[in-house]
């Protein structure tokens, strides 16, 4: 009994002594990425995998998807080798049986443990995926002034970061190249689809130049100038050639001038004071759409040759419509006088010339600030004295109000409806009392409607010293003036003023006026207006 536990004793010890002995070193054939590690001692094996591992970090790794290449370098991209936790997986004392073999029949190949740094590498994959990556370029037909062009398609390639990244971390060590994984998109539109649409149909429409036949017309166009004209578009695997009718339109002008024409408007002028209808005449232009039907299928054709029609543009005033209007008679004039001032004069005549021969359509609302815009130097007008705020100072157009106030009284002696008017603040004395309108813009506007049922043509006449506005059209109404007293007198003050921009003032005293305008018919009065006008006191202003 007590040999037998001594027997025991000795096996276990012997067994213990053997696993402390095998725990100390490596199993003999061991390697670690290839390198041999077998049978060292824990120490000497990580200096051996630390001088033939790490320095693969610093070796470059050719990345690869399709026709793209990248490198990568493990180290800066955050991969290492934890060469410490490698050995301890192949030392350190254990009982376990298992363990003794392995370093009596050896442990072969194993993986080394590597360290990762995540951002890192991330970083680093999005620096390869730059040159990895490859935009989709969708294959096309173009067309320009040299002719057509067929471009062919790319495939579109794009990294799949996180997969390759996974795929680097886990095979850096044991390859120098990598084949990484993308996704693939194709091009909608397949290159025999494409290079059928350039035979078919680019290439012999731009061959050659093409004739466009409008009427009597041959208008040779040379590829320069149809080319841009021309499209193809492709929905699935249909292929649209298209031509832009609006845009040859204008070429075929820019060739041929008379190939179209603008129709002449009728015009109502003044001939020794009675008005007469000036014939206007239909124009001619090509219509894009026709146009374009008609040059698609010629482009192709032998020929080369589309014949277009053109269509006829009647002017927006004929010479029927205006032979319509009744402006038959003169239905109203006025006259006011001016004294001398020359920059005053000239902006009367400006205005009163750009008002002359205008014609006021039936039901037409007529804006003397819209027919006149913006009274500007760069139009001719001078700065000549204005009233504001009931001072008398300079503005550009100053004079414009005695236009508009001439213009108000051919309007009210027409029998017309005056829309809108505002009488001056103070009264002048060269204008009927509470018939007058100043004017000045954009805020103070004349506007009046044209309620006669026929056109109105207003004719303008400026002499040294006067100013006279007549209407022609059909005479509906005889209008008689009247006008009540003077009320409600208010007198000037006297102001005295040292600016250098001061204009020198009359007193005169303000009052208010109402004045009428009665409406007859073949000799019978059919109703009255009344307008009433307060006029507020011109002070007297001296000037130091």
């Amino acid at each position: 009994m007590r040999r037998a536990l001594l027997v025991l004793v000795l096996v276990l010890g012997a067994y213990v002594g053997a696993a402390a002995w095998a725990g100390a070193r490596t199993p003999g054939g061991s390697t670690v990425e290839g390198v041999a590690v077998g049978g060292l001692d824990a120490a000497a094996a990580r200096q051996r995998l630390q001088a033939e591992l790490v320095p693969r970090a610093a070796q470059p790794i050719t990345l690869t998807a399709g026709t793209g290449r990248a490198q990568l370098m493990a180290g800066q991209a955050g991969l290492g080798v934890d060469a410490a936790a490698t050995i301890e997986q192949l030392t350190g004392f254990t009982l376990d049986p298992r363990s003794l073999v392995q370093h009596l029949l050896g442990a072969g190949a194993i993986a080394a443990v590597t360290t990762r740094d995540d951002e890192r590498l991330t970083t680093a994959v999005e620096v390869a995926a730059k040159s990895l990556d490859q935009p989709l370029v969708e294959g096309e037909v173009t067309f320009s002034a040299e002719g057509a062009v067929l471009r062919a398609g790319q495939p579109g390639r794009t990294l799949d970061q996180a997969a390759t990244a996974d795929l680097v971390a886990d095979r850096w060590l044991r390859v120098e190249s990598l084949e990484v994984p993308a996704a693939v998109q194709e091009p909608k539109v397949k290159p025999e689809l494409l290079q059928r649409v350039y035979d078919d149909f680019a290439r012999p429409a731009t061959s050659a130049p093409l004739t466009v036949v409008v009427g009597d017309r041959n208008i040779v166009v040379p590829v320069s100038g149809f080319g841009p004209t021309l499209s193809v578009a492709i929905e699935g695997q249909t292929p649209t050639p298209t031509v832009d009718g609006a845009a040859l339109e204008q070429v075929i002008r820019s060739i041929d001038p008379r190939v179209e024409r603008e129709p002449v408007e009728a015009t109502i002028v003044l001939r020794g004071g009675t008005p007469s209808v000036v014939a206007g005449s239909p124009g001619q232009r090509v219509e894009p759409a026709g146009l374009a039907a008609a040059v698609l299928p010629a482009l192709t054709s032998p020929e080369r040759t589309a014949r277009v029609s053109a269509e006829v543009v009647q002017p927006k005033l004929t010479t029927a419509k205006a032979q319509a209007l009744g402006v038959d008679e003169q239905v109203s004039t006025f006259t006011t006088r001016f004294g001398p001032n020359p920059p005053r004069v000239t902006n009367i005549r400006i205005a009163a010339r750009t008002l002359d021969g205008i014609l006021v359509q039936p039901g037409q609302v007529f804006s003397l600030n819209e027919a006149l815009g913006p009274r500007t130097p760069d139009k001719g007008y001078r700065q000549a004295p204005v009233i504001d705020r009931g001072r008398l100072t300079k503005g550009y157009g100053g004079g414009v109000s005695q236009v508009s106030t001439t213009l108000f009284n051919a309007v009210f002696f027409a029998g017309l409806d005056t829309i809108t008017h505002k009488p001056h603040s103070f009264y002048i004395s060269r204008y009927p009392e509470g018939r007058e309108a100043t004017v000045s813009f954009p805020t103070v506007d004349q506007k009046f409607r044209n309620d006669s049922g026929k056109g109105i043509l207003i004719s303008t006449e400026v002499t040294s010293r006067s100013i006279t506005v007549s209407f022609y059209g059909t005479k509906v109404w005889d209008i008689e003036a009247t006008k009540g007293p003077r009320t409600n007198p208010r007198e000037p003050k006297t102001i005295r003023d040292s600016g250098s921009d001061c204009v020198s003032q009359s007193p005169q005293a303000g009052f208010d006026v109402t004045v009428g305008r009665v409406f007859s018919r073949g000799g019978e009065r059919v109703r009255t207006e009344r307008f009433y006008t307060r006029y507020i006191a011109e002070d007297a202003v001296i000037c130091s």
